[in-house]
């Protein structure tokens, strides 16, 4: 899984609340197990005029000239609510987004995020307003998200500070999904696998 430490990028704005899981990655595009080819089918419904994808929509905001390339998305409150599907971050990754920002995620969801090298960035509502506006206002409007910091710094030197658990900061900063993150104990576990059996030896009476 790729690291996150700091990340420099265009901000594009999608200025609606309560989008699902079903909006971000529609179901008729999880009929596949494979973890790719997900980019192309975000936004879906709103990005196109067609169902099979040939008619881009030039009202939506990932089809505007001014936010091609965007690798930050600004998002309203309760951003990735619905079902579970692992699908949404797969095809917000794919795209192209790092970061998303936003007043507040649904629990899933913002677990995934995690696990698909995206960060969420969770800031005060009143903030992502201004932020919105700023986006609005300014083509070519960037931010810099500093994981290590904890910082999302505007083009005008304002730092805004976000709250992050450690643990999913460090595994993110080191590239490690939870797999990862088990793999990387791999000497620790084999330690303790060695200490128990000369412990409890009965546990592992007829295993191999």
């Amino acid at each position: 899984m790729e690291a996150f430490t700091t990340l420099t990028g265009l901000v594009v704005p999608l200025d609606r609340v309560n989008v699902n899981t079903d909006e971000i990655t529609p179901a008729r595009f999880l009929k596949t197990i494979r973890r790719t080819g997900f980019g192309p089918v975000l936004f879906a419904n709103w990005r196109y005029l067609d169902t099979a994808g040939q008619s881009p929509n030039p009202d939506f905001v990932l089809n505007q000239p001014r936010y091609q390339g965007g690798s930050i998305l600004l998002a309203g409150d309760n951003f990735g609510c619905g079902s579970s599907r692992e699908h949404a971050p797969w095809s917000i990754r794919q795209y192209g987004f790092r970061c998303i920002i936003a007043p507040s995620f649904a629990d899933i969801f913002y677990n995934n995020c995690f696990n698909n090298s995206i960060l969420p960035v969770t800031l005060d509502e009143a903030i992502v307003r201004e932020l919105f506006a700023e986006v609005e206002a300014t083509e070519g409007y960037t931010l810099t998200v500093d994981l290590a910091a904890q910082t999302v710094t505007t083009p005008n030197g304002r730092v805004l500070h976000f709250e992050i658990d450690n643990f999913r900061k460090n595994a993110l900063l080191q590239g490690l999904d939870n797999i990862g993150w088990t793999l990387s104990h791999g000497d620790e576990i084999s330690a303790y696998e060695t200490r128990r059996k000369q412990e409890a030896p009965w546990i592992f009476a007829g295993q191999a």
